[in-house]
């Protein structure tokens, strides 16, 4: 009996051990350890230990080292291209973009009441900054395409199919740059002396030259010479013009024109050149962008894209 009765209260003590062990695991599912429904607990990933100060100074050390070499590198490009100091970073571009109206004394009848293009030499902005603007596409220099590409120079092209269609190609690696291609007329005509038709197809021309063989239709226009009349905008806002910047000085290459009376840069200028060379000019492209970013870097001012602010 005693055997037996022994015997019975081991299986009654396994029993109460193994039930209080269900209890205590039952137990902890349904306090904090439990996860919310729908996750897994095996699947949760641990906090990443924070990284030891030695790791972090290395990294500091890298960017140091990184930013170093890229200043560097825009100096080493900058003495290649004979220039007397490195171009300035323009600032980001403008979130809010500044509202473009036609200049004071630029406007012809009924301007702004009409809905057309605003015609302006300056970009409103406190920034020091300029814009490069190239006209017809009558020279087409490969350094003049390596300079401005190495040097990290924005500029916007304001193109003339009779100069440029011996050569779409030139061109077309400018656009593969990044560069804007604009109108800027079939032929390079005096504008107001002609039609309202003539001249709607001098311009509407222009964009579906530019729209066939690179793919964009332009919204910005330079009229020949800088000479418009009421037709000239009224074609222009017909064939999907929406702006039509002029300029406030011009760059050559062995020297500068100013529209203003003191003969100074101001923020948000527009500074137009040529496609020209020795034929035309007392030098090359290359000398012309030599001469445009020895002016502007010396006075403080970076260079920036057009495009960007409109």
């Amino acid at each position: 009996m005693g055997t037996v009765g022994q015997t019975y209260k081991k299986g009654a003590l396994g029993v109460s051990i193994r039930g209080g062990l269900v209890l205590l695991a039952a137990a902890a599912l349904a306090s904090g350890c439990a996860r919310p429904a729908g996750t897994d607990a095996r699947r949760q990933p641990l906090p990443a230990p924070p990284a030891p100060a030695a790791e972090l100074q290395a990294d500091k050390s890298v960017i140091r080292a990184a930013r170093l070499r890229a200043e560097q590198s825009r100096i080493a490009t900058a003495r290649r291209w004979g220039l007397k100091r490195v171009p300035l970073t323009a600032p980001p571009a403008p979130v809010t973009k500044p509202r473009i109206t036609t200049r004071e004394g630029f406007e012809v009848d009924g301007h702004e009441e009409k809905g057309l293009p605003p015609v302006f030499t300056t970009v409103p902005t406190d920034q020091k900054i300029v814009f490069l603007t190239i006209d017809d596409g009558a020279e087409k220099d490969p350094a003049f395409l390596r300079m401005t590409s190495e040097l990290r120079i924005p500029y916007t092209a304001f193109l003339s199919n009779y100069l440029v269609k011996d050569d779409y190609g030139y061109f077309r690696r400018m656009r593969d740059r990044g560069v804007a291609l604009d109108n800027h007329t079939l032929h390079h005509r005096y504008l107001p002396g002609l039609s309202y038709a003539r001249q709607k197809h001098e311009i509407c021309g222009m964009q579906d030259v530019i729209e066939k063989r690179y793919g964009t239709r332009p919204v910005l226009f330079r009229p020949p010479y800088g000479n418009y009349n009421e037709d000239t905008l009224r074609a222009a806002r017909s064939c999907g013009i929406r702006y039509a910047p002029i300029w406030n000085e011009e760059v050559f290459a062995d020297h500068w024109e100013y529209r203003e009376w003191d003969r100074r840069i101001r923020p948000g200028d527009i500074v137009l050149s040529h496609f020209r060379g020795r034929e035309g000019w007392k030098g090359t492209m290359t000398d012309m962008v030599r001469r445009f970013l020895d002016k502007v870097t010396a006075e403080g001012y970076a260079v920036a894209r057009l495009e960007d602010y409109l």
